[in-house]
């Protein structure tokens, strides 16, 4: 068996690895002093730390070694993460950013409101920093909260660029803690990104390890009898998709780190018996969600995506690609596990809480591989899901439609000469430039119209011009594009999709424990805006697995037309999942205020997740003038299209 297919095998190497390039800046364990004053002295949270206004960063390439082999990583001042950077609310910074790399870099300050031109989302807010060159950021702190920033260029962000951000409040903070750690989870890749994405375009799921075996199916047919359990195979079959594709990158290639250390570098936060610690979590991964606990601590959420809520006691929570989520904890004496599982239960990433350096405590096993119903996938109901872990509510009933899939042979399948154009768009293909060679949904594929949808373009659909408001946002009549139709990009969509706000999410739901939902956040502010939105444009999530095109209404960034919104208007968008992988979307620049059912403020985020078969709907503010990204913030998917330019004019 090789190295790259023993998962078991990887994670002893991996362990055996403690911490690449940021283990040059000192030891593991939080609360050193030691460190290169070129990067910034260490810091509390055990990495380099640089305060102020003015601040020099340097992009480059520097050897690390996470799995006990070296590899060249893209670094920030020569770590992985890079050094975390600490400003204050109010305050003007200033930020050199010098270009070592042979080829263009960026940085993007991902929740944080600037001007666009100062948003580094290269041939869209800027031309990028070119090899050699120094770019200088400059703009007002407006905010305050646990941020991060990453390259918008390439694959860099999984190469290592990226790194903490800490906006301290300019009122005091309502939550005292004697300790405040950065935890900061990422995962790495010996492989070269740009291999790792033509694998995925040639055969989508050869990260995928754990599919059915003869087993499985014997142990269905016991359990629902065979002609249920045939009928959902049939069904998966006809999808050509499995029920056990939880993630497109697992751990067989994947290290999880955690503040750049792999498991057995340990990353220690040390504590005194009975102070109470905050931890500012920030998923800084490429392409993994990661569900996070600290066996023996309850932990109480006090902020996502640096906005205050009001706190609420959990033992567990899912934290999406390019979310952040801040906790206070109060341990006792002994050591505590931060344990943080990869969603598709493959790896982890793990540090520990501890009043001494050197003391561990147990790690736990990983939770059973999660299976995918059709209930996920907004095809029908399953049994009631709830907040917490527990059972009933949020579940939708039965007697759901199915839709007519476009398969039988009429969609090539993935790695062939449509699909020559490997990135398919994504933020290096700057300005549109259709280098496609066409539309991916002209003309193609026999996928049926399901019953009762009209003909017509829906008002709203694509241009965002939507007539009238529903009473009822997010749970109005469902619309599908007209692009999303007979299109090779297209595999699927979903005809009964929810909010599910109050699901804990595919493998967490009754596992015991308390579990975080978004139903129960709310903002600790009323809605800042007030104003009724003027209309609502509705986006479909959509993709096709086995090509690896992912898009908006079937429509990949490169074909795609920029969405405009007014300067001063208050819109309402509503995204609907039609694929079976949750797609966490960042709106740069603006607030993204997801509100209930009811259509009410609830919560402020600047990434909201999209489970399968979801439909939520959040109020946008288009209060910055400018060209502005809109992306799932998986970053093959958003290389493969899964992104629209948003245009805020006059």
């Amino acid at each position: 068996m090789s190295f790259l297919h023993n998962p078991a095998r990887r994670r002893f190497v991996q362990g055996l690895a403690s911490g690449g390039a940021a283990a040059a800046f000192g030891p593991a364990v939080a609360g050193a002093t030691t460190g290169s004053p070129a990067a910034g002295a260490i810091g509390p949270s055990g990495l380099p730390e640089l305060h102020g206004p003015h601040i020099r960063l340097d992009i480059g390439r520097t050897p690390v070694n996470f799995t006990g082999r070296e590899r060249m990583a893209t670094t920030i001042n020569g770590g992985v993460p890079g050094p975390l950077l600490r400003w204050r609310e109010g305050d003007t910074v200033t930020l050199d950013v010098t270009n070592n790399l042979a080829q263009h870099t960026s940085i993007h300050w991902h929740g944080i409101l600037l001007p666009a031109n100062m948003d580094g989302v290269p041939g869209m807010s800027f031309v990028g920093i070119l090899p050699g060159d120094t770019f200088r950021y400059r703009f007002t702190v407006r905010q305050s909260g646990t941020y991060w920033y990453h390259s918008h260029s390439g694959f860099q962000e999984q190469l290592g660029h990226y790194g903490p951000l800490v906006i301290e409040p300019r009122e005091p903070d309502p939550h005292r803690a004697d300790r405040d750690y950065v935890v900061m989870l990422s995962d790495w890749t010996d492989e070269d990104p740009y291999h790792v994405f033509a694998t995925l375009k040639k055969v989508s799921d050869y990260y995928n390890f754990d599919q059915y075996t003869l087993g499985d199916l014997f142990r269905d047919v016991r359990q629902n009898g065979l002609i249920a359990t045939m009928q959902e195979r049939a069904m998966w079959g006809e999808m050509r998709m499995m029920a056990t594709d939880l993630a497109d990158v697992s751990a067989h290639t994947y290290t999880y780190l955690m503040n750049g250390q792999a498991p057995a570098g340990n990353w220690t936060g040390l504590f005194k018996p009975g102070e109470t610690v905050r931890l500012r979590f920030i998923n800084g991964a490429a392409m993994s969600f990661f569900d996070v606990r600290i066996p023996g601590l309850e932990m109480t959420v006090i902020a996502a995506d640096g906005q205050p809520v009001h706190p609420v006691s959990v033992d567990e929570f899912r934290i999406a690609v390019a979310e952040t989520i801040d906790v206070l904890v109060r341990p006792r004496d002994g050591a505590y596990t931060i344990f943080a599982q990869s969603s598709d239960r493959t790896g982890y990433a793990r540090g520990t809480l501890a009043p001494r350096a050197g003391m561990e405590a147990a790690v736990p096993e990983l939770d059973p591989r999660p299976m995918l119903t059709m209930a996920d996938m907004g095809h029908g109901g399953h049994g009631g899901h709830g907040g917490h872990g527990g059972g009933g509510g949020g579940g939708g009933g039965g007697g759901h439609e199915m839709p007519a899939m476009s398969h039988g042979g009429a969609i090539p399948r993935a790695g062939k000469s449509s699909d020559a154009h490997v990135a398919g768009g994504g933020a290096e293909h700057a300005g549109h430039a259709a280098a496609s060679g066409g539309h991916e949904h002209a003309g193609h594929g026999a996928m049926k119209r399901p019953a009762g949808q009209a003909d017509a373009a829906h008002a709203g659909h694509g241009d965002g011009h939507a007539a009238g408001m529903p009473a009822v946002h997010g749970l109005g009549t469902l619309r599908h594009a007209p692009s999303e139709y007979g299109n090779p990009g297209v595999d699927m969509l979903t005809m009964t999709p929810k909010p599910k706000l109050d699901d804990p999410g595919i493998g967490l739901r009754n596992n015991g424990r308390r579990v975080l939902t978004y139903a129960d956040m709310r903002t600790t502010f009323a809605d800042p805006d007030g104003r009724p939105p003027s209309r609502e444009i509705e986006l479909h999530l959509t993709g096709h697995m086995e090509r690896y095109v992912w898009s908006f209404d079937g429509i990949r960034f490169a074909d795609s037309e920029p969405l405009r919104l007014r300067y001063g208007e208050r819109v309402m968008i509503t995204l609907v999942n039609d694929t079976m992988m949750e797609h966490p979307v960042h709106l740069h620049g603006v607030w993204s205020d997801v509100v209930d059912e009811n259509g009410d403020f609830m919560l402020r985020k600047h990434t909201v997740t999209m489970p399968p078969g979801t439909r939520r709907s959040y109020l946008v503010t288009a209060d910055a003038l400018g060209r502005w990204a809109y992306h799932c913030h998986l970053l093959y998917h958003m290389e493969a299209g899964m992104m629209r330019e948003v245009r805020i004019d006059v």
